[in-house]
């Protein structure tokens, strides 16, 4: 469908690292971009989906390996054209380690004031709580004994502490005033904020996602029609 040109950060090296290598390689060169949402994202990087018939599920296949974590956040946020890594959920990848191969290309829509003061404000109660989950672990020892002596009040008082302690730390805005500029004119996904890594962005081509997420899509969001990829290094 055309070319897209994307730029990797160096506040992320050990993804820009894997995506370079593997570029040089070879490893995406005939695989498909075989998750794609309208509105959302476009997602490739899947071996298996090289070669793939059109009733094979895609999205399991990689190179044998993860990569650590890089959430640069709030610097580096899911703004439209951001590329970033997929991972496993939390429930089994706690420690939100990347695919060693798959990535997604952010499209995400245009936010109004009203929905950003929203995504904002959820932003703020998800820092807080993990601020105080964070606090609370520091105060474990202290936790269980006042549980064993079922000493209600020192639980409760000690949870007032700490919230308010969280939310000195955490301020008064979930969200970067560069966050809402952007999320508000240009667009973007603010839910996957400091959960996934953002490693790099389209810097030309971006006309070319727009029509990979507009693409016809069947069963698991697999595009009706495959969309093939060849990677080029440009040192």
């Amino acid at each position: 469908l055309g070319n897209i040109t994307v730029q990797l950060y160096d506040k992320t090296p050990l993804h820009k690292a894997n995506f370079l290598k593997l570029a040089t390689e070879g490893y995406y060169n005939n695989t498909l971009f075989h998750r794609v949402i309208k509105g959302f994202m476009i997602q490739a990087g899947d071996p298996d989906s090289k070669n793939a018939p059109a009733n094979k599920s895609l999205g399991t296949g990689g190179p044998g390996y993860n990569v650590d974590a890089e959430i640069v956040f709030p610097e580096l946020f899911h703004k439209r054209g951001v590329l970033a890594a997929a991972r496993q959920g939390d429930e089994v990848n706690p420690e939100r380690k990347s695919s060693g191969s798959q990535f997604y290309i952010v499209w995400g829509q245009v936010y109004n004031e009203g929905q950003m003061r929203q995504f904002a404000k959820q932003m703020r109660m998800q820092k807080v709580q993990a601020e105080f989950n964070a606090l609370a672990g520091k105060h474990h020892a202290e936790i269980m004994q006042m549980r064993r002596d079922r000493n209600r009040a020192g639980l409760q008082e000690l949870q007032d502490k700490l919230v308010a302690e969280a939310e000195k730390k955490v301020g008064k805005s979930g969200m970067t005033d560069e966050q809402m500029a952007i999320y508000s004119t240009v667009g973007g996904t603010p839910h996957l904020d400091g959960q996934y890594t953002v490693f790099g962005e389209v810097e030309e081509g971006l006309e070319v996602v727009e029509m990979i997420q507009s693409s016809a899509t069947g069963r698991g969001d697999r595009p009706v029609d495959d969309i093939e990829m060849k990677m080029l290094v440009i040192e």
